[in-house]
């Protein structure tokens, strides 16, 4: 019961703070804490007499070393600079990196780890962001079975699940779309340097869950095999790691700048309207100019298309919120044909929402939030991370 409060206290915190803070994601990357995965009394992964503890602190400070140097505008905060633990107890441990990153006030979270199988034959480079992959309600992937357990949320507590749902939804509203985004970009990296691809997973872990901006946590290879274990503890193999994560920083710097850049001219638009509606009245403190008035009077008579916006009132208010279930985000359009809907086919339609992500494709049409959330879960069986969204006439509201 305790552990249970422990983390509802630490859910309702996060959803706090990720209400307010989420408007300002793009705005600007100035902060980036990169975090060495493990260290002291926890390892991780040995192979060949290499700890995992070591190689993340090789990797992470070389990756902010070189933040430093080419991008001295942008602040980096090292979760750990030496071989040392915060606490005798793993979820102590990873719950004060977050707080490291939190009181730097991150704008994206790094955390550099290795991987390890039971099957040697097993390589290549993956990105994890916060979520539940399908595998979660039994047990975590055992894929990862080299770490300890406890960096993960046990799923198969229906409590603890419950809770941990509700903040990946939350997730889709704030920092969800940009940690996706993040994850593509070193994925896209790796995959140039000819590392095999294993892509993007989503995973409860604690650490992610903790931190309030963008995170990832990405595997730069298998200790448990062989070659993969020469390149990430070689000089050469480093390098170039870090010079892929390196360029996937820049393009998510570039990224964000570029979503600021296209949402910031859309906002004085709108207010453009209102500015010149006063207009009218500055004949009164301009009636020494004669012909000014002359051509106002046919302005007297504008009041009589008055009814003109009545009409557009009148639909908002009768016009009410409905509820659906969004199945995916784009950033470009999306034919509603796509294979991707084959599971849904005939029945998404889009909507739009704001930010760098709007247009969304959903299934559904509600009219109380609890019919849709009764249909969440059959819909979950071929798209994992569906959510219920609340619409009013062709965009998402929140």
């Amino acid at each position: 019961m305790n552990r249970l409060l422990v983390i509802f206290s630490l859910f309702c915190l996060t959803m706090g703070i990720n209400g307010v803070e989420a408007q300002n994601v793009a705005q600007g990357v100035k902060v980036i804490v990169i975090d060495a995965g493990h260290g002291g009394i926890y390892p991780g992964a040995r192979y060949g007499g290499f700890a995992e503890k070591n190689i993340n602190l090789q990797m992470a400070l070389k990756l902010g070393a070189m933040i430093e140097k080419n991008m001295p505008d942008i602040k980096v905060v090292y979760t750990r600079k030496t071989e040392r633990n915060f606490s005798s107890n793993l979820r102590a441990d990873l719950q004060t990196r977050a707080d490291i990153a939190n009181k730097a006030e991150g704008d994206l979270f790094i955390s550099i780890h290795a991987n390890a199988h039971r099957n040697t034959g097993v390589r290549g480079v993956e990105t994890l962001i916060m979520g539940e992959s399908e595998l979660e309600t039994s047990e975590n992937e055992a894929i990862l079975f080299a770490n300890n357990k406890e960096e993960f949320f046990d799923m198969s507590d229906v409590g603890t699940a419950a809770i941990v749902r509700a903040h990946i939804q939350n997730l889709q509203f704030t920092y969800g779309e940009y940690s996706e985004v993040m994850a593509r970009f070193v994925q896209k990296h790796y995959a140039k340097l000819g590392r095999e691809n294993r892509g993007i997973r989503r995973q409860p872990l604690r650490v992610l869950y903790a931190t309030d901006m963008p995170s990832i946590l990405t595997e730069i290879g298998f200790m448990s095999n062989s070659a993969d274990l020469k390149y990430i503890t070689s000089e050469k193999g480093q390098s170039e790691l870090v010079k892929a994560l390196y360029n996937a920083v820049a393009d998510y710097v570039a990224y964000v700048k570029a979503s600021l850049l296209k949402e910031t001219p859309s906002q004085p638009k709108v207010e453009q309207p209102k500015t010149q509606e006063p207009k009218v009245e500055q004949p009164k403190t301009q009636q020494p100019k004669v012909e000014q008035p002359k051509k106002e009077q046919p302005k007297v008579e504008h009041p009589k298309p008055q009814p003109k916006p009545q009409p557009q009132s009148t639909p908002k208010a009768t016009s009410s919120v409905r509820y659906a279930i969004q199945i995916m985000a784009s950033q470009k359009a999306v034919s509603l044909s796509d294979a991707r809907f084959n599971s849904c086919k005939g029945k998404v339609r889009q909507v739009r929402a704001d930010g760098p992500y709007s247009y969304k494709y959903c299934v559904g049409d509600y009219a109380e939030r609890s019919a849709a959330q009764a249909n969440v879960a059959n819909i979950r069986k071929n798209y994992p991370q569906a959510f219920v969204i609340a619409v009013k006439d062709g965009k998402v509201v929140k």
